[in-house]
């Protein structure tokens, strides 16, 4: 029996011997190595950095979650002003981020009061800066109406703080969207240890400022290059030199740590804000989620919510209106006393119920800048992907040192507009732009040069006047040859810094398209109900303004385009 129990011991013995070799065996790489390498990955001691442990792009301040798919973009419904520039067209749109309101007045000051901290308008240099970013708030005035209470109290009075920002062109609302992005990342990596805590607030000044590009693609010159608020790896623990023993005989040595800083790869970096592109925008508002049954719209919505009116149809709210619009001559909000849309200008943010997507005023309050370049037609033979007009590639710009050259308080680059404002182009800290040439474009067939605005659109290259070989381009040619014969306006400045405005009087001018002019979407305070319609699309110069026209921004999702799969019982 001693020896049956010996036996039956070594035998189990040799089973998980061999079970653990098998085991073993399978195991392609060791924990935390490369499946390509075997390497050793996030040593601290250098090499690959990467963020095995990401597990979905987080939701930045102020957006909500728009799932991506396929729509009809377009009118389908009735078209009374018979302008034919929204005929339907199948469009599909990845998942993105949008803000769940319009930008407020409040998110605005802030704004405001960052760069007049930073960039003290009352410095020569910087003056421009501030004063280029202001809304213009002489939007609400009318030759025959008394405004003056909105021209002087509508942005800053905290009465408006909540309700939607007012008199920004678009030129100002990408610069809004390019701030906000460099502050949201900035306040990740201070609460992620890779910069100082509070240095945003405190260290914070014209020649040392954060800006998201330049961290990823030169961190040691990111505020300043200030060692003390750029911090090499969380908190700095990944900046200590590491001990590297040394061979049979030979002493131990030190390494600084390499890749100490945060990257693309970390996962910490979001995408930076922008504002929609307009086949976004259409899809976010008519929110057509609502009436899917298995893989199949129910029809397509005449509004951002369901049904064919504008007064609610639940029991508890029946009767009252979904949107703030004009809802006759003389009457933006109704009679008093009485069931109104509650505001006879815009109204505060979430003041309406929001659509399917969780999006608030997405018809009513104010129309919204979208990013795409107007043209007649969507040109969904040429893209019903993403389809967005108005791509201007450019490429960081390189000095003669071989690195990345920035901007500086000695070479601020303005814009003077076409209505004699003056806008910073760019402002200190940020990486200075260049367009793509050659080295980028050559035997490509995706795209062929830096600015693809007017791509197949009836444009300049396409009249039979266009001369490929000559030096000769767009705007450049001839008035009689021009495609798209827009008024052209002239602002200069002669040698004393006095501005001389030139107003384009021809009376030969066929139209008000050119490349400067932006989509906007939705309908306003100002509008009939007919402009609620998602669909509808209309067109204003991007250097001007409005007392009818907001924006609000997006940001594009990387990974997955839903947190969940989707079946057909779903």
């Amino acid at each position: 029996m001693k020896v049956n129990k010996i036996m039956a011991i070594k035998l189990l013995l040799s089973l998980v011997i061999i079970l653990g070799f098998t085991s073993c065996g399978k195991k392609s790489s060791t924990k935390g190595a490369s499946t390509a390498t075997g390497w050793k990955i996030n040593d601290k001691k250098g090499g690959f950095q990467f963020n095995d442990k990401f597990k979905k792009q987080a939701t930045a301040p102020g957006l909500v979650m728009v799932e991506g798919g396929t729509f009809t973009m377009g009118k389908v419904q009735d078209d009374v002003m018979h302008d034919w520039n929204n005929t339907p067209s199948q469009q599909h749109v990845q998942s993105f981020y949008m803000d769940e309101t319009e930008v407020t007045n409040k998110m605005y000051m802030e704004y405001l009061s960052w760069l007049k901290t930073v960039f003290p308008p009352e410095e020569e240099n910087y003056k421009n800066i501030y004063e280029g970013a202001l809304p213009d708030t002489l939007v609400w005035r009318n030759r025959l109406g008394y405004n003056e209470t909105m021209t002087n109290n509508y942005l800053r009075h905290p009465a408006y703080a909540n309700y939607p920002v007012v008199g920004v062109n678009w030129i100002q609302a990408v610069e809004f969207s390019k701030w906000r992005t460099n502050r949201v990342n900035e306040s990740t990596l201070e609460k992620e240890g890779y910069l100082k805590k509070d240095a945003k607030v405190l260290d914070v000044k014209a020649e040392s400022s954060f800006d998201t590009e330049t961290y990823l693609n030169a961190p040691s010159k990111t505020f300043g290059g200030d060692e003390k608020i750029v911090l090499k790896g969380r908190r700095g623990s990944l900046s200590k030199p590491q001990k590297v023993a040394g061979g049979k005989g030979e002493a131990a040595t030190t390494k600084e740590a390499k890749n100490v800083y945060a990257q693309r790869s970390s996962g910490l970096i979001l995408p930076e804000y922008r504002l929609p592109t307009e086949a976004e925008w259409e899809y976010a508002a008519a929110a057509d989620v609502g009436q899917r049954e298995y893989n199949i719209y129910k029809g397509q919505k005449k509004y951002p919510w369901s049904g064919s009116y504008t007064r609610s149809g639940k029991r508890q709210v029946k009767g009252d209106q979904l949107a703030n619009f004009k809802q006759g001559k003389g009457d933006y909000g109704g009679i008093a006393g009485w069931s109104d849309d509650g505001a006879d200008i815009t109204n505060a943010s979430k003041s309406y119920p929001p659509n399917d997507f969780g999006l608030y005023d997405m018809a009513g309050n104010v129309a919204e800048w979208v990013a795409d370049v107007y043209r007649p037609m969507v040109d969904d033979e040429a893209s019903d992907f993403n389809y967005f007009r108005g791509n201007v590639y450019t490429k960081n710009k390189i000095g003669d040192d071989g690195k990345v050259e920035l901007v500086t308080t000695e070479n601020i680059a303005y814009d003077t507009l076409s209505n004699g404002k003056i806008v910073a182009r760019n402002v200190p800290g940020q990486i200075a732009q260049v367009p793509v040439d050659e080295k980028e474009t050559y035997l490509r067939q995706n795209f062929d040069k830096s600015d693809e605005r007017n791509y197949r659109d009836g444009d300049k290259q396409s009249t039979r006047f266009f001369d490929f070989g000559s030096s000769e381009e767009g705007d450049k040619l001839p008035d009689g040859k021009r495609m798209y014969d827009s008024p052209k306006h002239n602002v200069t400045t002669d040698s004393l810094g006095n501005m001389t405005r030139k107003f384009d009087k021809s009376n030969k001018r066929t139209t008000l398209v050119n490349d400067d002019v932006r989509v906007y979407k939705g309908g306003s305070w100002r509008d009939r109900a007919y402009w609620l319609d998602p669909a509808q699309r209309r067109y204003f110069p991007q250097d001007m303004a409005t007392d009818y026209i907001g924006f609000r921004c997006a940001m594009s999702r990387v990974g997955p385009k839903a947190d969940k799969k989707k079946r057909p019982r779903n």
